[in-house]
């Protein structure tokens, strides 16, 4: 009778720690190529516009998965109210402190520089992945529930247009704008070349 402990192992405890490097080996190529993408905003951006334009030819094609498509867009909406949101609630910051809102209210005010409460980042990853499960699913006819879809939709514009109307309020009475695009930018002085040096000044 062989000794199980002299050489002659179960091969599936030899398989773990193979199956265990490889996941690892596949997380950091994964992680890797999230951080490359990083900088490269419209182009990620521009990825995500095709994965959503898949998503919705395949939902408009089928007729159906309208249930899947509804949680999806309360999640988006969910997304995008953090991504226009401060990291510190002014209401709360009010309430903890009592010093009064921590955005600048005058131009006299210290610059405060706007921090979101879910960077860009994270917002087009989270909502990338969230188009891709969604896009599995459409795959799996249990997610497909009859439904009427327009009682859907009216639902989620309605809930769209008074979250948004919320916001919107909220940024008006603390003076805060969620987007850089439009604002002064401070660059320092530009370096004077040598063309620039050898033209005669009046």
């Amino acid at each position: 009778m062989m000794d199980s402990s002299s050489g002659g192992g179960d091969p599936s405890s030899v398989g773990v720690p193979v199956l265990s490097a490889w996941a690892s080996a596949a997380s950091r190529r994964y992680q890797h190529f999230l951080d490359k993408a990083t900088p490269h905003v419209f182009r990620r951006w521009l990825g995500f516009g095709a994965v959503a334009l898949a998503y919705a030819l395949r939902v408009w094609f089928i007729q159906g998965f309208y249930i899947v498509s509804y949680a999806l867009g309360i999640y988006v909406l969910n997304l995008f109210i953090a991504f226009l949101s401060p990291q510190v609630d002014p209401e709360i910051q009010e309430l903890v402190d009592g010093s009064g809102p921590s955005l600048p209210t005058r131009s006299s005010d210290e610059f405060r520089p706007f921090v979101r409460r879910l960077p860009e980042f994270k917002f087009w990853y989270s909502i990338t992945k969230a188009f891709c499960i969604a896009f599995m699913l459409t795959f799996f006819s249990a997610f497909d529930v009859p439904v009427f879809w327009p009682i859907l939709l009216f639902y989620w514009l309605v809930l769209f247009t008074v979250t948004m109307k919320r916001q919107i309020l909220h940024m008006i009475k603390y003076k805060y704008v969620p987007f850089s695009y439009g604002k002064q930018r401070y660059t320092g002085k530009r370096a004077v070349s040598s063309e620039d040096a050898s033209v005669p000044s009046d």
